[in-house]
């Protein structure tokens, strides 16, 4: 597909490799509908990318409530005449040991049910609901198009991470599953597994272990929004590239 034929949605659009997204597409001539929690930040990117080749629709989105999902679809399919992609970019952290111990108190903690649902509610369940809808919505136009998620190098897993980890590894699964299962509406999804990446979210880490990851990295840098996007540019326009995940990691081995 052509960067400049695409009416995509970008979810989590307000900041870090959302923003750097939408504002490419755009850059590119495309129609972007991008959704986030962040109203203040959809209104920035909004104005920044006044004057580019394409434009960029913003609606607040939180992909954790279903009816959220099935309205920004609709809106979305509206806003820009049409619709044949998704980046499915929305998450967040909330990070934690499943067991440990308090240094201070030996107390044994667990990992609340909150954190837990948190992240599934968002890194899996509502980027399988926002695929769900937007491939319905296409199919019942009979358009053809292309669904890239967003995994994570700690599908493999990583410490402190279980349920990021879990929802990760079942999106990099999905790839392959909705490959199979959407090819006869002529819609290939393909995923992006990125390492250390330069975000608002990693730069909230603790700076020691931020450190430590980055001193692990073979290229010797944290990673780039810009360098998550040539991965995504690659499986828009790549009409063979179908049912896989692309680690864009540097090297790094967690």
């Amino acid at each position: 597909m052509k960067l400049d034929s695409m009416k995509i949605i970008v979810t989590g659009g307000a900041q870090g490799m959302g923003r750097h997204f939408a504002l490419r597409l755009a850059q590119a001539g495309a129609q972007v509908a991008a959704g986030d929690v962040n109203e203040e930040g959809l209104a920035a990117l909004e104005s920044e990318a006044k004057g580019l080749p394409g434009k960029i629709h913003t609606k607040k989105l939180d992909v954790s409530k279903e009816a959220d999902v099935n309205a920004f679809v609709e809106w979305a399919h509206g806003a820009m005449g049409g619709l044949n992609g998704l980046i499915n970019n929305a998450g967040i952290l909330r990070d934690g040991l499943l067991v440990k111990k308090d240094k201070t108190t030996g107390e044994i903690i667990k990992l609340s049910a909150a954190q837990w649902q948190a992240v599934i509610d968002v890194n899996l369940t509502g980027a399988t609901f926002i695929a769900r809808d937007v491939v319905a919505k296409m199919a019942s136009t009979g358009q053809k198009g292309v669904i890239i998620n967003m995994s994570s190098i700690a599908r493999h897993g990583n410490r402190g991470q279980s349920n990021y980890s879990a929802a990760k590894a079942a999106l990099a699964a999905n790839t392959k599953t909705w490959a199979m299962e959407f090819a006869n509406f002529g819609i290939r999804v393909g995923a992006i597994a990125p390492g250390m990446i330069e975000t608002p979210m990693t730069q909230g880490m603790n700076q020691k272990a931020r450190d430590a990851l980055v001193a692990n990295i073979p290229v010797g840098r944290i990673g780039e929004p810009e360098d998550i996007w040539v991965a995504a540019k690659f499986i828009i326009e790549c009409d063979y590239f179908n049912g896989r995940t692309i680690d864009v990691d540097g090297g790094l081995s967690m």
